[in-house]
């Protein structure tokens, strides 16, 4: 099945240089409530700050509670919006649980945004699964699913899939996700699970928009942060050598604009399924593997969000 946009990408007055406060400015968030995985560095954090600021009750779903307890008592001492603290470790299945189960009431945004980046070597959870793969989509997917029905309660629920132009280097390769018969590349995995992200976003859009779900996918930008601890210093200089374009770093709070306004804007009301990056949706990436830009086409395809859906159940089961 070939995926084609067939109409023209969703425009918006923000691009790079937008920050989050930026993209929320104006809008009244007071009475929502919503959820940010790994906001503890990065751009969860200014994802977290933003929302907060514009009124929404935000919880910091984080495995490093301490420096959460941080972010949330620097959020809080602006004067923003209520902000929470739960523990939440996306690579194991009892702590997922666990947070599901301890969630009361109704939930209008969920932003999967933690994430673990080119790991060196091949590691796997308890479960066998490949840690990325784990942690950046099989995570979030259960997270999601156990949310469920605080999402269905909210009637018009955000789900924000924090990708990259990663998922241009690899689709989901069905036939070894584990890599069991193939030579483990840290960047093929990051790869897929980022390929995974975008799938989950048109999965469930299909699945759940009829209950006022819907998912959309972003890339944040070139972004430095804990996320590359893992590459070597000049990586970034050396995917933009590669790429033969200007590719701008950008702060933070420029990098989480994009998670904001797909969480929180009215310009997103009732959009689903799509990817953004540069807070305007990308269009069909066209450069192949290693590009830099838009939308790989199999990331946005519905039998292989289908796939992926059924695999991911199995793979929980």
């Amino acid at each position: 099945m070939v995926f084609e946009q067939t109409r023209a990408p969703l425009r918006t007055p923000f691009d790079s240089r937008s920050t989050a406060a930026e993209a929320l400015a104006g809008i009244d968030l007071s009475g929502k409530r919503a959820i940010v995985t790994g906001a503890s560095s990065g751009i969860g954090v200014e994802t977290a700050r933003a929302l907060a600021g514009a009124g929404a009750e935000v919880t910091l779903a984080v495995r490093d509670t301490r420096a959460g307890a941080r972010v949330a008592a620097d959020i809080a001492a602006s004067g923003a919006g209520e902000v929470r603290l739960a523990r939440l470790d996306l690579s194991n299945r009892a702590s997922i649980d666990a947070f599901c189960a301890a969630w009361r009431g109704a939930l209008q945004i969920l932003v999967n945004n933690a994430g673990i980046m080119a790991l060196p070597a091949l590691e796997r959870t308890a479960d066998g699964v490949e840690l990325q793969f784990a942690t950046n989509h099989l995570g979030h997917f259960a997270l999601a699913r156990g949310l469920h029905d605080a999402l269905a309660a909210a009637r018009g629920a955000r789900i924000v899939a924090v990708s990259s132009t990663a998922h241009l280097r690899s689709p989901v390769v069905f036939e070894d996700i584990q890599f069991l018969a193939r030579a483990y590349e840290p960047l093929l995995a990051y790869g897929q699970s980022k390929t995974a992200n975008v799938l989950f976003a048109v999965g469930a859009t299909s699945r759940w928009s009829s209950e006022g779900i819907v998912a959309n996918a972003l890339m944040p930008g070139a972004i430095a942060t804990r996320l590359q601890r893992h590459l070597d210093p000049d990586y970034l200089e050396r995917a933009r050598a590669q790429a033969g374009v200007t590719l701008e770093l950008k702060t933070p709070r420029q990098g989480a604009a994009t998670s904001a306004l797909l969480a929180g804007s009215p310009l997103l009301e009732g959009v689903g399924g799509r990817y953004f990056e540069d807070c305007n949706e990308a269009p069909l990436a066209t450069s192949g593997v290693g590009g830099v830009r838009g939308v790989a086409p199999y990331a946005l395809d519905q039998g292989n969000a289908d796939r992926l859906w059924e695999e991911s159940l199995r793979l929980l089961a």
